[in-house]
């Protein structure tokens, strides 16, 4: 069988939901290597900073490993970016949605909402409101949202800082994906996990939390 037999989904039988099962399986497990792609992608994004999107994403997550942070925040400072090219009015809820089923819940939250969080270092040059951020305090993780973006996003826009290549995060990204969707001991509904860990930090190379 190398097609349903159908041309409208009501017409379809068994066997041709349990051949396109099998073939959405093995799709969705190359997931992280299409992300990996279109992250290159970034490179020919928007211009005018200092250095490409793909940089400013490659330089938060070494940001990250340096800091220490986990397999999860990794995966996050490097894609939190992705949708810059096909979504860029509402490139953060873009990402989120990419790595909802695959991370924890506290890290979706804050890629979701990194964009208005972001406005606090530029909106009041554009006459509009840094302080959108505002209406989630008191929220679970907004201290984390808030260090996400001090540290690893509003910082990763310099052209001298020894970032690492995309090939180095690999592992991480095809860590996530192959994670089952939606596993309750990976979303961690309510769990925080620090951005920062000194001690993992001290045994990375060159780093410092």
């Amino acid at each position: 069988m190398k097609t349903v037999k159908f041309t409208a989904m009501k017409d379809g039988d068994r066997d041709d939901y349990a051949f396109l099962t099998e073939h959405e399986i093995d799709y969705a497990a190359k997931t992280g290597e299409r992300l990996l792609d279109a992250l290159v992608q970034l490179d020919e994004g928007l211009s005018g900073y200092k250095i490409t999107r793909l940089g400013h994403s490659l330089q938060a997550a070494t940001r990250a490993w340096r800091n220490g942070a986990d397999t999860d925040w990794l995966a996050c400072a490097l894609l939190h970016d992705i949708g810059d090219i096909y979504a860029p009015h509402n490139h953060d809820e873009y990402a989120a949605s990419i790595l909802k089923p695959f991370v924890r819940e506290q890290c979706t939250w804050v890629v979701e909402k990194h964009g208005d969080f972001q406005r606090l270092y530029y909106a009041h040059h554009l006459g509009g409101n840094p302080h959108a951020r505002d209406r989630f305090a008191g929220h679970l993780y907004f201290d984390d949202c808030d260090q996400f973006c001090e540290r690893w996003d509003q910082s990763s826009f310099d052209p001298d800082y020894d970032t690492l290549p995309i090939d180095f995060f690999r592992p991480f990204v095809l860590e996530v994906f192959a994670r089952r969707a939606y596993d309750a001991t990976v979303i961690r509904a309510g769990e925080r996990v620090p951005l920062i860990d000194s001690k993992v930090a001290r045994t990375r190379t060159g780093a410092s939390a």
